[in-house]
């Protein structure tokens, strides 16, 4: 069976725990789907025009903000979601993919994230007003939605480690767009987005992958390498 090669957007860090925690996630994914997995990071400074990307057959953007190059995150957001290549954001990688997508589909060239850009007119990425980080709280999941297909039910508990999320505007902008608001807090803050009429792509706010470090298959990871599989193998056919 040929091997599935995923691109690691970000830039690496053993001290972040997400990052520590994403190999091993595909790993158990790659046990869980009988799909051979390979996976290599891809520092946001070397992305450029985004042409090395071609050779994966999926892309993760990973936690860990602010990126080295965060017009390399954007290019690589953009390919993928535009090309139809199976990718998946937590935490940071949810944040950015607001950004592009408020750039590049809502036309909101202004569009910033906070952290880099904490005096910008519009900011669609904002600091919380409770930080997220190093905790667990719930998540409703929309009914009827990929994202509560996966995980099989539609409440569950996650982790973060995370101070930015959602500014206001984006949300109501994107009602008749096909990014979904699929979670929220029990507060009804967004915490996951997913794209319609695409192979998969979904972006949290919470790092589901640290399940990993405790032995178990974060069942988005699986959702992603299975779809990234079969999307390579209908191409094929």
């Amino acid at each position: 069976m040929q091997v599935l090669r995923v691109g690691l957007i970000g830039d690496r860090d053993d001290n972040v725990v997400a990052h520590r925690a994403i190999p091993q996630a595909l790993a158990l994914a790659s046990d869980a789907t009988g799909v051979p997995v390979e996976w290599e990071w891809v520092g946001t400074d070397t992305i450029g025009d985004g042409k090395t990307l071609h050779a994966f057959d999926a892309l993760w953007c990973v936690p860990a903000s602010p990126y080295r190059d965060m017009e390399g995150a954007l290019t690589a957001i953009r390919y993928a979601r535009e090309a139809g290549v199976p990718f998946l954001g937590t935490c940071g990688g949810f944040q950015h993919a607001v950004v592009e997508y408020a750039r590049n589909a809502l036309g909101w060239s202004d569009a910033e994230h906070a952290e880099t850009a904490p005096d910008a007119a519009r900011p669609v990425i904002i600091p919380l007003s409770c930080g997220l980080v190093e905790v667990r709280d719930n998540v409703q999941l929309k009914p009827g939605s990929r994202i509560a297909e996966i995980y099989g039910k539609t409440r569950i508990e996650e982790g973060y480690h995370c101070n930015y999320g959602l500014g206001s505007g984006f949300r109501e902008a994107i009602a008749d767009h096909p990014l979904h608001v699929v979670a929220v807090d029990d507060q009804d803050d967004v915490r996951a987005l997913e794209l319609e009429n695409h192979p998969y792509f979904i972006v949290t706010l919470f790092q589901h992958e640290r399940a990993a470090l405790r032995g178990i298959c974060p069942p988005l990871v699986k959702a992603f390498v299975q779809a990234a599989d079969d999307l390579r193998i209908g191409r094929a056919a």
